[in-house]
C-alpha cells in the first residue's frame, strides 16, 4: 500500500513538473518569426510578438506599395518590441519586389487585390498569406504616404478631398453589420488618435484629419477601394482597420515619426501595452558578404573588396551583415534577376560587382574580378582590397558587346544600337556613390532619380530626347557622372 501511495505521489509530481516546464517553455515564446516563399523574389518576412499578458491583436502592415518608405521603416520598429500586454502581427515589408525598385507595383497593385482577383503573379500569393493574418487580428493598420494633404474643402490642386496625406483614412465612419451585431465606430478611433498624433505636429499646415472614404456607398469617388487590405479586414472580418498616410513631400524621419504616433495610439487604445522603440535611421552600410563559389567552403568577403575567380564560375551569395537585419538583398548587375539574387547560384562570365541594398538603400559593394587566363588554373581563389585610381571609366555594353571606356572621352553608334550603362570603375569610391545621367533619356519614368545604369537604351531616331542633345542637332548626347551632386565625369555619345 505504501510502495503505491509514493508511486502515486511520484506521479503527480512528475506531471507537475511537466506542467510547470511546458508552461514555462509557453511563457518564454513570446515572439515568433516565419518565412513565406523563402528564396523567391517576393519572400515575406512575418513577425508575431505576444505580450506576457493576453489581448488584443493588433496587425501592422508596411510596404504593400513599395514606394511608400515610411510605412515599411516605421512598420520595422516593432518587429523586435516587447509587450507587456496583447499581441502584434508585423508584416514590416509586403511586397519587396516594388520596395527594391522604389515603384509603386510590379505587376499589379497589391493593395487592389483583397476582392479575390488572380492574375497569376506573385501578387496573388502574398496577398492570400495577408487575408489569413488578418483573420487572426483585431485591428488592421495599412501604413502608406499619400500625394499631397487631405481636406475636406478645396484648397488647392495638392490640398483637397481626393488627396489622402496627412489623414487616417476608414472605408465608412461607422460600420454595422446586422447579422452578428457587430458594431464598430471607425471615426470616433481614428479621432482619438489623431489627437494624439497631432499633439507631436507643429506646423498646422500638417496636421492629421479623418477621411471617410465611404468605399461602400455607390457615390463614392474611391472604387478602386473596394479592393484594397482595409476593405476585407472590415467587410471580410469585420474588424476596424485603417490607413495611416503621411504625406510624401514630407522628410523621411517626420513621416516615419508620424506613423510610430499613429500605431502607438492604436496599440493604446485596444490596450496594447509595449516599450516603444525608438528611432535610428542611421545609414545602411555593408559590413561583408558571404560567397560561396562553386559550391566551396564560403568566403568572407569586405565592402568594397575584389574576389578573384575563373571566368564560368558559379557564385552564391548565402549571407550578407550590415548594421540592419532586415530588408536586406542584393544585386549581382548585369546577371542577376534585377530583385534579390541571394542565395542563388548564377554564373559568372563578365566580371562585374554585386551591390548589398537595404530596400532600396545602396550600401555597399564588393567586386568579381578574373584572374588572368595564363594562371587562372592554377591560381586559389583571392580577395584583396580597391587600389585608388585618379580618374572613373565606364563599362558599357552595345548590341551585347563589353566595352571598357576613359572618361571624358567619345563612344561612336549607330542610330537603333542598343546601350546599357552597365557600371562606373571607380577605385576606392563605391560606384553606387555616383549618379549616372543619360542626357535625354529616362530609365525609370515612374521615379525618375537621373541614375539611368542597367537600363537598355534605344538610339532609334526619335527615341531619344531631342532638346538635350548638344546643340540640340541629335548628332551628339553626353552622359553626366556626378558625386555629391557635383559633376566628376562625362561621355560623349556620338552618332
Amino acid at each position: 500500500m505504501k510502495e503505491k501511495i509514493k508511486y502515486k505521489v511520484f506521479i503527480c509530481f512528475y506531471v507537475f513538473c511537466f506542467i510547470f516546464i511546458a508552461h514555462s517553455f509557453s511563457f518564454a515564446q513570446k515572439r515568433t518569426y516565419t518565412v513565406f516563399f523563402e528564396g523567391e523574389d517576393n519572400e515575406l518576412h512575418v513577425y508575431k510578438v505576444n505580450g506576457t499578458e493576453p489581448g488584443k491583436t493588433l496587425m501592422i502592415l508596411g510596404g504593400i506599395q513599395g514606394d511608400e518608405a515610411a510605412g515599411f521603416l516605421a512598420a520595422d520598429r516593432y518587429a523586435d518590441i516587447s509587450l507587456k500586454k496583447g499581441s502584434l502581427i508585423v508584416v514590416p515589408r509586403a511586397n519587396f519586389p516594388s520596395i527594391l525598385k522604389q515603384e509603386r507595383k510590379i505587376n499589379e497593385d497589391m493593395n487592389r487585390k483583397f476582392s479575390g482577383h488572380d492574375a497569376g503573379h506573385y501578387e496573388t500569393k502574398v496577398v492570400e498569406v495577408l487575408k489569413k493574418l488578418i483573420k487572426e487580428s483585431d485591428c488592421l493598420l495599412n501604413l502608406h504616404e499619400g500625394s499631397g494633404i487631405f481636406s475636406e474643402k478645396w484648397n488647392s490642386p495638392m490640398r483637397n478631398p481626393k488627396r489622402f496625406g496627412q489623414s487616417i483614412i476608414a472605408d465608412t465612419a461607422f460600420f454595422e453589420d446586422k447579422k452578428t451585431g457587430v458594431q464598430i465606430d471607425l471615426e470616433a478611433m481614428a479621432k482619438s488618435v489623431i489627437k494624439e498624433v497631432n499633439k507631436h505636429i507643429t506646423n498646422p499646415e500638417h496636421l492629421f484629419h479623418f477621411n471617410n472614404h465611404g468605399t461602400a456607398d455607390t457615390d463614392t469617388i474611391h472604387k478602386e477601394q473596394r479592393g484594397s487590405a482595409t476593405y476585407y479586414a472590415l467587410y471580410q472580418c469585420k474588424i476596424p482597420a485603417f490607413g495611416v498616410e503621411s504625406a510624401k513631400a514630407l522628410p523621411l524621419e517626420q513621416k516615419v515619426k508620424q506613423h510610430i504616433y499613429a500605431i502607438n495610439g492604436f496599440m493604446d487604445l485596444m490596450g496594447i501595452i509595449p516599450e516603444t522603440p525608438g528611432i535610428d535611421l542611421k545609414k545602411p552600410e555593408l559590413q561583408y558578404m558571404i560567397i560561396s563559389v562553386n559550391d566551396s567552403v564560403p568566403m568572407v568577403v569586405g565592402t568594397m573588396q575584389h574576389l578573384k575567380i575563373n571566368k564560368g564560375d558559379i557564385i552564391e551569395v548565402l549571407d550578407m551583415v550590415a548594421n540592419y537585419k532586415r530588408g536586406l538583398s542584393a544585386d549581382i548587375i548585369g546577371i542577376g534577376s534585377g530583385f534579390n539574387d541571394m542565395r542563388k547560384k548564377f554564373v559568372i562570365n563578365e566580371e562585374t560587382r554585386i551591390v548589398a541594398k537595404k530596400d532600396y538603400y545602396t550600401c555597399g559593394s564588393i567586386f568579381l574580378d578574373f584572374l588572368p587566363a595564363d594562371i587562372a588554373k592554377e591560381s586559389k581563389l583571392s580577395v584583396s582590397d580597391s587600389k585608388a585610381i585618379s580618374i572613373l571609366k565606364y563599362k558599357l555594353k552595345v548590341n551585347e558587346t563589353i566595352h571598357i571606356v576613359e572618361n571624358y572621352s567619345h563612344v561612336k553608334l549607330k542610330r537603333g544600337d542598343k546601350l546599357v550603362i552597365l557600371d562606373l570603375i571607380s577605385g576606392k569610391i563605391d560606384p553606387s556613390e555616383y549618379v549616372v545621367n543619360f542626357k535625354g533619356f529616362v530609365g525609370n519614368k515612374r521615379n525618375n532619380t537621373g541614375e539611368d545604369r542597367g537600363y537598355i537604351i534605344d538610339t532609334s531616331k526619335n527615341a531619344l530626347m531631342k532638346k538635350y542633345s548638344i546643340n540640340k542637332q541629335d548628332k551628339q548626347y553626353y552622359i553626366s557622372t556626378s558625386l555629391n551632386d557635383k559633376e566628376v565625369g562625362k561621355l560623349f555619345i556620338d552618332f
